[in-house]
């Protein structure tokens, strides 16, 4: 039921894309895609998940400083965010489970902006009191791109990220086998999905197509990619849904975001 469900919903998606295509402007092409994607992940993803767009700040972040903004901020609704007006928000980066980059035709060039976007949001810090957890908690926030479009073969994407984290001085340190795997966070983006073709993954996700057999036959590598059509877009769902399945006792720590507050007199009664 859900392969075919998904199946149905990666070919209107696909089908409706091509509608925008038919536009003069670059913006008037991208801009009805990302809606798409939107509309998608409004009508799918649990209720527990807020979705929006704009920056995404930690407690060192400045006022009027250089960031990035995110297509789609997937956040927990029981934190709080900053509105800066006409639809653009700031998330604070303890409430971010995942954001998404969207892309009507997935480039070389459109896969190092995500890359580098994607390597600013992981250093960002986080400040949270924690109590217990249950369940699969990634060890950062999820960055992946979607594209309606790109190359023919997968291989083609996963040859441009290795070879950019090299050009990027993104980290390249192999990846353990066992539970430490996935603990330990990409560097930069955690997967690409071209809708109606496959997907290239960072391979510590609790569940995946490669094992620790696979893994212990081939030391050192740290990704996977794979043909896919249909059900690339069950298995972006599929993740998206399993990073915000947990329960997690953890607290916004608001101290180190008040680090410039000052009282200039007090008074006690």
């Amino acid at each position: 039921m859900l392969f075919e469900h998904f199946a149905a919903v990666e070919a209107a998606l696909l089908a409706t894309a091509r509608i925008p295509a038919n536009s003069g402007h670059s913006l008037h092409k991208g801009t009805p895609r990302e809606a798409f994607i939107s509309e998608f992940l409004y009508s799918h993803l649990p209720s527990n998940l807020a979705i929006g767009t704009g920056e995404i700040v930690d407690h060192e972040s400045e006022p009027g400083e250089q960031r990035r903004q995110f297509d789609i901020v997937l956040y927990k609704r029981d934190l709080p965010k900053l509105d800066f007006g006409g639809g653009i928000s700031g998330f604070l980066a303890e409430s971010v489970i995942a954001t998404v980059e969207v892309k009507s035709t997935l480039d070389k060039a459109g896969m190092r902006q995500a890359m580098t976007a994607a390597a600013e949001c992981k250093k960002l810090k986080k400040c949270v009191m924690n109590s217990f957890s249950s369940g699969f908690i990634p060890p950062a926030p999820i960055n992946y791109v979607v594209a309606y479009d790109g190359p023919e073969k997968i291989e083609t994407v996963l040859g441009w990220i290795t070879t950019l984290e090299s050009e990027l001085g993104i980290s390249q340190e192999p990846l353990p086998l066992g539970e430490q795997r996935i603990m330990t966070p990409s560097s930069s983006i955690d997967g690409a999905f071209i809708l109606g073709k496959g997907f290239v993954q960072f391979d510590n996700f609790p569940v995946g197509f490669v094992n620790d057999s696979n893994r212990a036959a081939h030391p050192g590598k740290r990704w996977a990619a794979a043909n896919l059509n249909p059900g690339t877009l069950m298995l972006l769902f599929q993740q998206l849904t399993q990073a915000s399945q947990n329960l997690s006792a953890s607290f916004l720590d608001p101290v180190p975001y008040a680090r410039k507050l000052r009282v200039h007199s007090m008074v006690m009664a």
